[in-house]
């Protein structure tokens, strides 16, 4: 059996808005319109389509895995904003990134305050299976 993952919504206050913040921050092309969402295409085929009709949003963890020289540019870009961001996921370390696993790590929220993760490595450096 094969499976993979295709989409997932999400929550979102200013679809726009939201879409507009992840396309800047991890240097994306602009959204696509598949109504009634924005939707990003990210690198492995899955879609993020935001929703924009949310008034108040359940906080939601996303992880993404990038290469070394995309984590440079998506962590430079943060440090452009002033964007807070923090080592860990419980938010004791500000300003820092980590080196888990190896890699390197760094979480931070979108405008919603979705509690974004990206990674160079996979935790425990777990191998891909593409």
């Amino acid at each position: 059996m094969h499976i993979r993952f295709d989409h997932t919504i999400v929550p979102s206050t200013d679809k726009a808005a939201s879409a507009a913040y992840y396309t800047e921050v991890f240097g994306l092309p602009p959204a696509r319109e598949e109504a009634p969402f924005l939707a990003l295409d990210l690198g492995n085929d899955v879609a993020f389509c935001f929703a924009g009709w949310d008034r108040e949003v359940a906080v939601q963890h996303y992880a993404f895995l990038v290469s070394e020289a995309d984590f440079d540019g998506i962590y430079g870009r943060l440090r452009e904003r002033g964007q807070d961001h923090w080592a860990d996921a419980h938010a004791r370390k500000p300003g820092e990134i980590n080196h888990d696993d190896g890699g390197r790590g760094v979480y931070f929220r979108d405008p919603d305050g979705h509690w974004l993760e990206v990674i160079t490595v996979r935790y425990g450096g777990r191998p891909s299976t593409v």
